[in-house]
């Protein structure tokens, strides 16, 4: 097990779950605190899930989280249509492999801010996962694909 400054130094002090800084001097009774999600994830049904990497999380966001499947929100000032889990789409892609539309977008534009801010976000929830981003055109739209290296 890491200690939260360890965790913290590697995650750049920012919660994985809502991508806001956290402040490392906080008390980590502060709901705003700086806290180390152990990454255990809930089993479903009788298999168990594969243990996750420790990761840096406010108190709140880690409390609010508890023993379920965590949640990371897509950016509010994105135009995206249609996006995947953020969270399912990293399991699925570190387990298999392969390639996954993630999204889509109206226009390239937004699509190139999506996918700039997506893989920024991927590469922090899952550092070792080797992943590019590609735009592709589709059907009169832009369609956000993850592939892993």
């Amino acid at each position: 097990m890491s200690t939260l400054s360890e965790v913290g130094d590697r995650d750049a002090w920012r919660c994985w779950l809502c991508d806001e800084p956290v402040d490392p001097e906080a008390s980590v009774n502060a709901d705003r605190g700086p806290s180390v999600d152990s990454g255990a994830a809930p089993a479903k049904g009788k298999k168990k899930a594969a243990a996750r990497p420790e990761r840096l999380a406010h108190r709140s966001c880690n409390t609010r989280k508890g023993a379920v499947q965590a949640v990371v929100p897509w950016s509010p000032s994105l135009f995206v249509l249609d996006p995947a889990p953020i969270v399912a789409v990293v399991d699925r892609l570190t387990r298999k492999g392969g390639r996954e539309v993630v999204a889509r977008c109206p226009t390239q534009m937004d699509a190139d801010e999506a996918g700039t801010w997506l893989l920024d976000r991927v590469s922090r929830l899952a550092p070792d996962l080797p992943v590019t981003m590609s735009v592709e055109q589709g059907g009169g739209q832009f369609l956000l694909v993850l592939r892993t290296a």
